[in-house]
């Protein structure tokens, strides 16, 4: 048996970090060893690093046949710097907001070594110094504070097993209490911190030595049970499906998980509700959204318009000699039935005369003295809803008045909205929560309209609002057909509707005809990115004069894959944004200035929702945030928040969802075959206003068309409706 070599020491100054990866913490360091002239190359794990950190070490020599002769550390002991040099290398590192290379010589040279004892003891002190004032002092003690603590938490999060990438969510979720608060109960970490899921938070907790059967554990895993079937759209699991995932995921007998259902049930975070004999687990939020949403509806629906009675036709006459518009039958009639109805839902595709009829509706009722409150889901939408309306339109959560500081929405049944008519716009984008919370803001006498095309994909959250409603037979609808002459001058509409019913779009494979909907065929993967790359960088600027960042927008099936979102992001970033700097790296992934981001969650702080794009217009460095322009509203966020944002200048169709964009370029290969779904392509090709280019195969268009069998979300909207 080969003898062990006896370990060596090492120490010294840490010049540039390589590599350091969050998740393992495994790093490459550059360092200023005593008593050598080269910098030497190590290798180890440590949870953080910074550049001017004394560094100790015990290990071996290695000749690395990539890399040469390297350290290899067993073991990484990091200190503070103790020298003028190495104390302003590690404060100019970026480790405290407000310090750059600038000041940290400045707070040096005032204090030199002192300068830790200054900042945790006498931070008073600071105000001598000239260029400091009272918000970059706070800013500099509450940054050297928050990252203290975060660098407890990565070494504590690393001893245990999990990655670091995530300790500052954690310190801001639960503050200084955050290592005894995830040693009580490590689930709370899959819970409350975006980013950590069920998996990561199991096996922490049981490196820390919480049974596999224990009743804590059991209760975790339904709970993630029902978040599971929730982020896939579903209101409730039928109880025994939920059972059976969780003894899959759990690995653990029945009996258990039926009694943490039952303590789940006394802590009133899952509700169990019985339709036709079978019993369905809700978590709590989405079984009150949903119950008290059906009765908001009804009490709604009660009463007459606050208009009163209006002579229909006199009005539509009325309204046609004022605007000159001709009205079909259809428009007569669905205009007719709002007049007469509270609580009304106008369904259809594109180029049906949506727009007139709300436009025309409108007319008539503010000419009666009716107040109006206009909304859409996104900010996108909104947008577009105040450009044909002439009025103004906001976000659901703008009209709800959210506050980020109760994290709640100010407008609710104790202080309603003033207003006495609300149309929403894009209503099939509506889950259920926020339609609920919508729905018991709306006083007694007010009015609700509906707009919406119920065909596309239905809302990122959990619930089938529009769908439910108009399957209940409860709310007076008017669904549209008729394609107007002018709308059917456009291809897109034409092919839109061919989708939408069966049929394979009328396909224009010549360039050299001028139209606004083209196919390009392309057999492989490879070939349908090579000829994605040409036509948006090359060919579409060229021949309409899109701009290929503003204008044009890739839509994909899914995330993963040589055709998926990340995968294109990256060929898209590297032909866009080539020479976008400074660059930084966070979260797996690089983002530069002139970046084409998308949000991928609510931040109801920054006033920012999932779906929203924005271009990044500024990297500070010293200040460690990315401001980022969402059509005009500039928004800052850290570099720990960049978790929150992924490149755009490909999204998945999902995500398109409430937006539309100049041109569409939409990539379809039958390794989508998952995915191919009539309502799926349909609502690809309706998000572009002008231009709308396919490239792929025919037969995955074929079965994208054909494939009309979309997964039903399990909801009970539609029973709760039919039994009031």
């Amino acid at each position: 048996m080969p003898q062990q070599k006896a370990l060596e020491n090492l120490s010294g100054h840490i010049e540039r970090i390589t590599f350091h990866s969050q998740d393992t913490g495994f790093c490459v360091l550059r360092v200023k060893v005593h008593g050598k002239s080269d910098l030497v190359t190590i290798v180890g794990k440590a949870a953080t690093v910074t550049n001017g950190e004394y560094l100790e070490c015990q290990g071996n020599w290695v000749n690395d046949k990539n890399h040469g002769l390297q350290f290899k550390a067993e073991e990484l002991k990091l200190v503070p710097p103790t020298t003028s040099e190495g104390i302003e290398k590690y404060l100019a590192s970026g480790l405290i907001r407000g310090v750059g290379a600038h000041f940290a010589k400045v707070l040096v040279k005032a204090f030199g070594a002192e300068i830790f004892d200054v900042l945790e003891k006498s931070p008073n002190r600071l105000d001598k110094l000239p260029g400091i004032g009272e918000k970059r002092k706070e800013q500099i003690l509450t940054s050297w504070v928050e990252q203290k603590a975060i660098r407890d938490i990565m070494i504590f999060l690393q001893g245990n097993g999990i990655g670091t990438a995530r300790a500052v969510r954690i310190y801001k979720t639960y503050g200084a209490n955050a290592i005894d608060k995830i040693r009580a109960n490590p689930y709370c970490l899959a819970l409350d911190v975006y980013g950590i899921g069920f998996k990561t938070a199991d096996e922490f907790a049981q490196r820390i030595g919480i049974g596999k059967t224990s009743i804590l554990r059991a209760q975790a895993g339904i709970r993630h049970v029902l978040q599971e079937f929730a982020s896939n759209g579903h209101s409730a699991v039928l109880e025994e499906k939920a059972l059976k995932s969780a003894v899959e995921i759990l690995e653990i007998p029945e009996e258990i998980i039926k009694k943490a259902i039952e303590l789940e049930v006394q802590a009133e975070n899952i509700t169990v509700d019985n339709f036709s004999n079978e019993n369905f687990l809700f978590l709590t939020p989405l079984y009150k959204a949903e119950d008290l949403s059906a009765k908001h509806i009804f009490r709604l629906k009660n009463g007459t318009p606050i208009w009163g009675n209006i002579d229909s036709k006199k009005a539509l006459d009325w309204v046609e000699n004022t605007t000159g518009l001709v009205l079909s039958n259809s428009q007569h009639a669905a205009i007719g039935l709002a007049l007469r109805e509270k609580v009304f839902i106008i369904t259809g595709g594109p180029g049906v005369g949506k727009t007139t009829i709300i436009n025309s509706f409108l007319k008539i009722v503010r000419a009666k003295g009716v107040s109006v409150a206009l909304c859409a889901p996104t900010g996108r939408a909104a947008k577009r809803l105040s450009e044909t309306t002439h009025l103004q339109a906001k976000t659901i959560h703008r009209l709800l008045e959210y506050d980020a500081q109760t994290r709640n929405f100010t407008r609710h049944q104790f202080n309603p909205l003033v207003t006495d008519l609300v149309v929403v716009d894009e209503a099939s984008m509506l889950d259920i929560v926020l339609f609920y919370n919508l729905l018991k803001a709306i006083p007694n006498h007010a009015a609700l309209i509906l707009v919406g095309d119920v065909d596309q994909l239905p809302s990122v959250g959990p619930g089938s609002v529009l769908s439910d409603l108009i399957k209940s037979e409860c709310i007076p609808t008017v669904r549209l057909s008729e394609i107007f002459r002018q709308a059917a001058s456009s291809q897109i509409i034409v092919n839109a509707h061919r989708v939408n019913q069966g049929q394979l779009p009328f396909l224009n494979q010549d360039e050299d005809i001028k139209t606004d909907f083209y196919l390009i065929q392309a057999e492989t993967p490879e070939a349908i990115q090579e000829k994605l790359l040409y036509v948006v960088t090359e060919r579409i600027p060229e021949r309409f004069g899109f701009h290929p960042l503003r204008d044009i927008q890739v839509l994909t099936p899914m995330n993963r894959g040589g055709l998926g979102a990340r995968a294109l992001n990256q060929c898209l970033q590297t032909a866009l944004n080539p020479r976008g700097e400074p660059k930084i790296t966070r979260f797996g992934t690089t983002f530069s200035v002139g970046d084409k981001v998308m949000q991928v969650v609510n931040n109801y702080d920054k006033d920012v929702f999932n779906g929203d794009i924005g271009r990044i217009k500024i990297i500070d460095l010293e200040n460690q945030e990315v401001h980022i322009d969402f059509d005009g509203r500039m928004a800052a966020y850290s570099y720990n928040e960049l978790d929150e944002l992924m490149l755009a200048y490909a999204t998945t169709i999902h995500k398109s969802q409430g937006s539309e964009y100049p041109c569409v370029v939409i990539p379809l290969a039958t390794q989508h075959y998952m995915l191919l779904a009539r309502n799926l392509l349909y609502t690809a090709i309706t998000r572009g206003r002008k231009l709308v280019v396919l490239i792929g195969q025919m037969k995955a268009i074929g079965m994208a068309v054909k494939n009309e069998k979309t997964s039903q979300r399990v909801t009970k909207l539609v029973q709760r409706l039919q039994n009031m």
